[in-house]
């Protein structure tokens, strides 16, 4: 399925192609192509890490995948504080290690 559009303008006056624009983009949905990924490295030798994302606001979900074994050693004892506006912190362990790579996602 092609993923040509990743957001549908609310009006188009040529209606035909707003419907196609529309399809695509549920179908895209309907096939797990969303655009509420991202990426972070967690901060080292600190115990917090900001996250900015324009996605982010204060009933947002965020879910984290490890890229690294280090990031998975860093997700136990990790939780997220002052979701906001675009922002939010993620709490975790301190350490030296310089890759604890997350994928994320934001939901809501």
């Amino acid at each position: 399925m092609s993923n040509q559009f990743l957001t549908v303008p609310l009006s188009n006056p040529d209606t035909k192609a707003h419907a196609r624009q529309c399809a695509i983009t549920i179908n895209n949905v309907m096939d797990g192509k969303l655009n509420s990924t991202g990426e972070i490295t967690l901060t080292a030798s600190s115990t917090t890490t900001t996250l900015s994302d324009a996605r982010i606001g204060l009933n947002s979900v965020l879910l984290f995948m490890p890229q690294t074994a280090n990031a998975r050693t860093a997700l136990n004892g990790l939780y997220i504080t002052g979701r906001g506006s675009g922002s939010c912190t993620i709490n975790h362990p301190s350490s030296t290690d310089t890759d604890q790579d997350l994928s994320y996602v934001i939901i809501g």
